[in-house]
């Protein structure tokens, strides 16, 4: 890896992350192009989560652990999921700022050292919420089937 400073490695993400999530102003509240992309329907979240997946690989590149990574995706996933949800999702994004979030996280892990190791256990923490999530939706598609049939019987 050449010998580069991580400031050096923070500047372009920290720029990108900038304008996606806090560039502009109103009063108090920042906010960047994620929100106003996202009034175009799925073309516009699904780019800015490119270019967030974009700057989670570039991090990749520049030596940041798998635990890392695997935290930074998530916010680009949450971002993405309810994000994409009409109206609410447009909310969301002034709010959930996930390139920002990484950022910091980022920051954390090279001056701080923390964010270290191995992902198996975020990994299999997802894993089991998921399927548990499966398991409600199984549930609830068949509570609702018994309910209909017996409401039309």
């Amino acid at each position: 890896m050449p010998n580069i400073k991580p400031d050096d490695r923070l500047k372009t993400i920290e720029t990108v992350a900038k304008l996606l999530d806090s560039q502009f102003k109103i009063g108090n509240f920042r906010f960047g192009l994620d929100p106003i992309l996202n009034l175009i329907p799925f073309v516009g979240d699904g780019a800015t989560a490119l270019v967030s997946l974009l700057l989670v690989y570039t991090m990749n590149k520049h030596g940041a652990s798998n635990k890392l990574i695997i935290k930074m995706v998530g916010n680009v996933a949450i971002d993405f999921a309810i994000g994409a949800i009409p109206l609410l999702g447009w909310v969301f994004d002034f709010c959930f700022k996930a390139n920002d979030k990484n950022v910091k996280l980022l920051k954390e892990h090279y001056l701080e050292g923390k964010h270290t190791g191995s992902a198996k256990g975020i990994i299999i923490f997802s894993l089991i919420v998921f399927l548990l999530m499966i398991a409600a939706l199984i549930w609830a598609a068949w509570a609702l089937s018994a309910y209909l049939i017996h409401s039309f019987s």
